[in-house]
């Protein structure tokens, strides 16, 4: 029995829920049962009793607003302990077309993803302006490069993932989720995938994104800090190992002078220079090996977490069987 759960993640969304909900299926070829999660993230108008009223089969509410990121990951944790074997994640501005869920859940079901994310038709919405549209794309190249993935749409909301998947995925950032599950998918050899999508006209908008200068800077911090948890060696001592090389390079040329030609005057700055590359690549190096055993320390937590997923995912079925 395959159960599909469809989460929203939602803050003060009374007006365009039902907009949203209005469009989901309960029905889907290849999936035994449908329901609906929204995460409230701390809503001060009516959303919760909307989402009551239209039928929504759970709610989790957040007793205050704590972020996009928060709230998705909330929602996965209810998901997984609701017995999803799929969960897809859409908005609840509507944005997504919600007939294009089968597509996106089918590289699941057929066992050929793990985790599949939805490809807007970028140059073709309106409301996206020329600069937030180039932006997007070379936000997407970015992540493609780092996270070793062909996804090119990034910043897409609208992606469907496996239980196993959804099991493995943790979100450090508190701002957004799409960029930091993408780079964290691809860097631990997730099946990740895309599939063309359509979007909805313009309902309201967007709360993540006030203004692009500030969305860019949140995300290019997102991707540095998520480099820096994953592959902390390479982050330190690349430039570590590069400052040590040139500060050595530097240090030789002063030797030159002093013992070969005699003239070492004229020369000190760069034996002050020399000290200095030496000592800072030799801290980075030294950072990024600690940096390399605390990743090492946060995966095995990451792994006994899973564990304890699939050990009570077995008391489950013991006590279903019972």
């Amino acid at each position: 029995m395959t159960k599909l759960i469809i989460q929203i993640p939602c803050f003060n969304e009374a007006e365009s829920l039902p907009v949203t909900l209005q469009q989901l299926p309960r029905q889907l070829e290849g999936v035994d049962k449908i329901e609906w999660l929204i995460i409230d993230d701390g809503s001060t108008d009516n959303t919760i009793q909307v989402a009551r009223n239209l039928g929504v089969d759970h709610i989790i509410p957040l007793i205050a607003h704590q972020g996009l990121a928060k709230g998705f990951m909330a929602g996965i944790h209810a998901c997984i302990a609701r017995g999803a074997d799929i969960i897809v994640n859409t908005d609840a501005d509507n944005q997504y077309h919600a007939g294009d869920i089968p597509k996106l859940i089918q590289p699941i079901l057929d066992g050929k993803a793990e985790f599949v994310v939805g490809e807007r038709p970028i140059s073709e919405i309106k409301h996206f302006s020329p600069l937030k549209k180039l932006f997007q794309k070379w936000g997407s190249w970015f992540v493609r490069v780092i996270s070793n993935t062909s996804i090119p749409d990034a910043p897409s909301g609208f992606r469907a993932f496996s239980r196993e998947a959804a099991m493995r995925m943790h979100v450090f950032s508190n701002y957004t989720y799409t960029v930091e599950t993408i780079i964290q998918a691809g860097l631990r050899g997730m099946a990740v995938t895309s599939v063309p999508i359509r979007t909805n006209g313009f309902l309201r908008k967007s709360r993540l994104i006030s203004n692009v200068p500030a969305y860019l800077y949140r995300s290019f911090s997102t991707i540095i800090r998520i480099f820096m948890t994953y592959r902390p060696l390479g982050f330190f001592v690349v430039p570590g190992s590069l400052s040590f090389l040139i500060g050595t390079l530097l240090g030789l040329r002063f030797l030159y002078f002093y013992f070969i030609t005699g003239t070492s005057n004229g020369h000190i700055q760069s034996l002050i220079l020399t000290a200095v590359l030496l000592i800072l690549g030799s801290l980075l190096i030294i950072v990024g090996l600690l940096a390399d055993l605390i990743s090492a320390n946060r995966k095995l937590i990451e792994d006994v977490e899973y564990r304890l997923y699939k050990t009570q995912e077995q008391i489950n079925n013991l006590n279903n069987k019972s």
